[in-house]
């Protein structure tokens, strides 16, 4: 049985997305973001190709924790930036752990 290129459907392993905390060299601010490129987002940061994050490089990567999408990393993003605690980002770095209810 020979398939056409339109029947066959190709499954591809999924790809993984991250949520990192990024500490600032010059004024020890965080940065909290998330990427399906890892490498690629943090080299972005330290090389000043990020907008927000320009003039207060370099970086040292603190956190990081791995999720199996992009969606549920930005979900576990947006919920850390609401907060607004650096006293949790820190609980967060320490315990190298995210505990969001």
């Amino acid at each position: 049985m020979t398939l056409r290129r339109s029947q066959v459907r190709i499954l591809s392993a999924p790809l993984m997305a991250y949520v990192y905390i990024l500490q600032s060299q010059i004024n020890a601010r965080y940065y909290i973001g998330s990427t399906n490129d890892f490498s690629r987002r943090i080299d972005e940061h330290n090389q000043g190709k990020s907008a927000y994050t320009k003039l207060t490089r370099p970086f040292d990567l603190v956190f990081s924790k791995k999720y199996l999408t992009l969606k549920e990393a930005r979900q576990v993003e947006y919920k850390l930036k609401k907060l607004k605690s650096r006293k949790i980002i820190e609980m967060i770095v320490k315990d190298k752990e995210i505990k969001l209810v």
